[in-house]
């Protein structure tokens, strides 16, 4: 906890010499002429609510474990990586190389598509909550007698709308899917998204971890091709679950920010900003369970 307690955490970033594009719930947006910087902040959201204290390491981890499984999976898809070394990037970046290690990405630019790709291997979250009521998720009729956090038959691709800062993603069927982006699109990022998540579903069961399920996004550049982008499997954007502790029938103790969630559950957190001061020790504790989760599946450690 000591080396937690002397590390500095970016909640925010201004860079002098760069021009910014936008703010996003964690990262920030710099712009050149045909690439993007994407710097990944130790800003937490939870409910879609940006909390006021930042978590020490987590824009490191999330970077590290979005390179670690874009390069896993780039023979499925390509994805937006131009590069992850600092020295890398435009000239203009050089004065800020100490805050921009290890935490940003210079990417390709792309048209995002206004579907969130979610993945489902598990039923928990939303998807449980839907299952009790009409035994399917977003539209997709599943099984009879589930529990919660059992195992899925075969993993489904329930998407979402990506909505503004401070609005909730909506779970929708695929054939909403079709209508936002086209059958053809709609069709590869299902394929694309499933075949993703089973390669890293399977390299985590040999590191101990249970991708339970997990949201990418895809975008189109500019030579009309489909790409991955944004992040990759990371903490925040998925369900890691220690398979050793696993049982279903009850939530899992996790390698993300459920942490975080299951206290603002305790409190009766409204949801809606501002929002509650968290405690030292769930800071300190979710600091650890992601660099925990960077360190089982990429062997990375930032300590």
């Amino acid at each position: 906890m000591s080396i937690l307690l002397n590390v500095p955490v970016i909640t925010q970033t201004n860079f002098s010499g760069l021009k910014f594009r936008n703010r996003g719930k964690v990262r920030d947006i710099y712009e050149f002429d045909d690439s993007l910087l994407i710097v990944a902040t130790d800003r937490i959201s939870a409910y879609d609510v940006v909390m006021g204290q930042g978590i020490p390491y987590k824009g490191k981890v999330l970077t590290k474990i979005s390179e670690f499984w874009f390069e896993q999976v780039k023979d499925i898809v390509p994805n937006h990586i131009i590069s992850t070394i600092v020295y890398d990037f435009p000239s203009v970046c050089k004065p800020h190389v100490r805050e921009l290690e290890d935490r940003s990405m210079l990417v390709k630019k792309t048209k995002p598509l206004p579907v969130e790709c979610v993945v489902r291997g598990y039923l928990s979250g939303s998807g449980w909550v839907e299952y009790q009521e009409n035994q399917s998720v977003c539209g997709i009729k599943l099984p009879a007698g589930l529990v919660e956090s059992d195992k899925l038959p075969e993993p489904i691709f329930t998407p979402a709308t990506k909505e503004e800062l401070g609005k909730h993603d909506e779970n929708i069927s695929f054939d909403r899917t079709v209508q936002l982006v086209g059958k053809e699109v709609a069709e590869k990022i299902r394929d694309y998204t499933i075949a993703v998540y089973k390669r890293a579903a399977s390299i985590a069961e040999q590191k101990g971890i249970i991708i339970a399920d997990t949201k990418m996004e895809f975008g189109i550049d500019e030579n009309g091709a489909l790409i991955l982008i944004d992040e990759l499997l990371t903490p925040d954007s998925s369900r890691f679950w220690p398979q050793d502790k696993y049982q279903p029938g009850r939530g899992q103790e996790s390698f993300d920010k459920q942490f975080v969630r299951d206290f603002l559950n305790s409190i009766k957190f409204n949801r809606k900003p501002p929002p509650p001061k968290l405690p030292e020790e769930v800071v300190f504790k979710t600091a650890a369970l992601y660099l925990e989760a960077l360190r089982r599946l990429s062997g990375t450690s930032l300590l």
